[in-house]
């Protein structure tokens, strides 16, 4: 099996079979983003507390790039201190603006990386993680 072939079987798992997809009923940070370009949107809800991330969840529409994207962030950050989940997010960007970077922690992340290949795909990529930027620099 080829290296873009295993990839893309990683994103479509996650579209498919998204991890914390939902919302708490508890109080949260909430951030809602959306991308005009192409119609994906997002609602990230941060459960932080003490500066750690105990947990994340989101709701909302888009490709398989964006949902995927957003599956695997919330996986990426939980138990991370809010300084670590944003070193994620930069560390993401990068990534997908063609960067040689890895992700040790959370392998599932390096499945987007071709889609620095595809520019218009960028901003489908880090809706979530732009969301999760949104949410530690300016809380609500």
């Amino acid at each position: 099996m080829q290296l873009d072939d295993l990839y893309r079987r990683v994103i479509m798992d996650h579209y498919k079979k998204p991890r914390n997809r939902g919302t708490f009923d508890a109080d949260v940070v909430t951030i809602d983003l959306n991308n005009p370009t192409c119609g994906d949107r997002i609602s990230l809800q941060l459960q932080v507390n003490d500066g750690i991330v105990e947990a994340a969840r989101y709701t909302g529409e888009g490709c398989s790039i964006s949902m995927s994207s957003a599956s695997m962030m919330t996986e990426a950050v939980k138990g991370k201190t809010l300084e670590q989940a944003l070193e994620l997010a930069n560390r993401f960007s990068a990534m997908v603006k063609g960067e040689d970077v890895t992700f040790d922690e959370y392998e599932d992340i390096e499945a987007l990386s071709g889609v620095c290949k595809f520019p218009a795909r960028i901003k489908c990529a880090t809706l979530a993680w732009n969301a999760l930027r949104k949410g530690i620099e300016e809380p609500i």
